[in-house]
């Protein structure tokens, strides 16, 4: 039989706690799934790969580089699964990386990011709000996600209605690239009467973004804008690739996984 392998592609972090707990778990579960495949790792963050070498003398594969790896390897069987978590600028990379490999192996296959389906959305809703803390009428949640100016951004938005419909009207989402931003939520929050704000990211690790632009010090932080406005503010530095049903979803995305050649 030919060789297989599997490569897990992630935006990727540069902060090893958070990396273990998140990236690194999604992929041991995902190497559960494919006991006879080869693991192999990638990330898309160039400047994160960057500091890992520098900093750590760590390499960590671009989606190219593992490819032609495992060509040269011989494996004739390939399953790449993203941990993306919307089809934005890094997956559309991904994919147009994996194409230009679509005829080098028999099989070659690529598990769509987190939000791709309608039942994506709620799963991933019905799964976070479980993750909210129990909420008193004047208490809110609001979600960091990383925004983009891709079209993708319309998978946030979607978030916060799909938290709506499933009757979680105080559980809001925000980015820090996109929309909505912290400004559009304030007067949510502020219409609603709300006292206490739990602030929580909404991305694969709690890295940069989520202990600086979320939970840091400065006065540009969600959480010191939060608290200038007179809110209490507790923070919970939690990636949701931690959450277990999050990571068995990238295992159904790798099983549901199409062939490169034919995805549009």
């Amino acid at each position: 039989m030919g060789k297989k392998a599997l490569l897990v592609i992630s935006f990727g972090t540069s902060y090893p706690e958070t990396r273990a707990k998140t990236i690194g778990a999604i992929e041991k579960v995902l190497q559960a799934a494919y006991p006879d495949h080869d693991f192999y790792r990638a990330f898309t963050a160039r400047m994160i790969i960057k500091k890992l070498k520098n900093r750590d003398g760590e390499v960590v594969d671009t989606p190219l580089e593992a490819l032609e790896r495992l060509k040269t390897a011989g494996y004739e069987e390939v399953v790449c699964q993203t941990t993306h978590v919307i089809n934005g600028y890094e997956y559309d990379l991904t994919l147009s990386e994996l194409r230009q490999y679509a005829h080098d192996f028999k099989t070659l296959t690529l598990g769509v990011p987190l939000l791709t389906t309608q039942e994506d959305f709620e799963a991933v809703a019905r799964i976070l709000a479980g993750d909210v803390p129990e909420l008193s009428v004047d208490e809110a949640c609001v979600f960091m996600g990383h925004g983009t100016d891709h079209h993708a951004n319309s998978a946030y938005p979607a978030m916060d209605y799909y938290f709506k419909h499933h009757g979680y009207p105080g559980v809001f989402m925000g980015t820090v690239e996109g929309f909505p931003e912290l400004s559009d939520i304030l007067p949510k929050l502020e219409a609603g009467g709300y006292k206490r704000v739990h602030l929580m990211p909404f991305m694969i690790v709690a890295g940069d973004h989520a202990q600086n632009d979320m939970a840091g010090d400065d006065e540009e932080s969600w959480k010191s804008q939060l608290m200038a406005q007179g809110y209490e503010v507790v923070c919970h530095l939690v990636g949701i690739g931690e959450n277990k049903a999050i990571q068995e979803m990238f295992v159904e995305h790798a099983r549901e996984a199409k062939d490169v050649k034919e995805i549009l």
